[in-house]
C-alpha cells in the first residue's frame, strides 16, 4: 500500500520584471512578424530578417507617425535594404550575400 501523499505541482512564478520583459518582447516580436507580413517578406529566413530587424521596426515607428525622417542616409539605408530582399526573394542573390550587404560595418 502507499500512503504518499499528493503533492501538487509547483507554480511557475518568475520576477515581475522577467515576466514584464518578456511580454513586451513578445509584443514586439509580434508586430515586427505583423510588418514583415505586410512587406510581403514574412518567408524571409530568420537569419535575414534579424539582419533586417531595427530597419524594419523603424518602419513600423514611422508608419505609426512617432517620427518622420527625411535624412538621405536613411533613405539610401532603406532603399540598400529593399533592394537586398527583392534579390534574395527573386533568387539574383544568395543568403549570404543578401546578409553581407545588409550587415552594419562598425566604425
Amino acid at each position: 500500500m502507499m500512503n504518499a501523499a499528493f503533492k501538487q505541482p509547483a507554480k511557475k512564478t518568475g520576477s515581475p520584471a522577467l515576466l514584464t520583459i518578456l511580454r513586451n518582447a513578445k509584443k514586439q516580436q509580434a508586430e515586427s512578424e505583423k510588418m514583415f507580413a505586410e512587406l510581403g517578406w514574412e518567408e524571409l529566413p530568420a537569419e535575414l530578417k534579424f539582419e533586417i530587424e531595427d530597419d524594419v521596426k523603424g518602419y513600423i515607428e514611422e508608419l505609426h507617425g512617432r517620427y518622420s525622417s527625411n535624412c538621405p542616409y536613411i533613405q539610401r539605408r532603406r532603399e540598400s535594404v529593399d533592394f537586398w530582399v527583392r534579390s534574395y526573394m527573386e533568387g539574383i542573390c544568395s543568403l549570404e550575400t543578401a546578409i553581407d550587404s545588409l550587415k552594419v560595418k562598425e566604425l
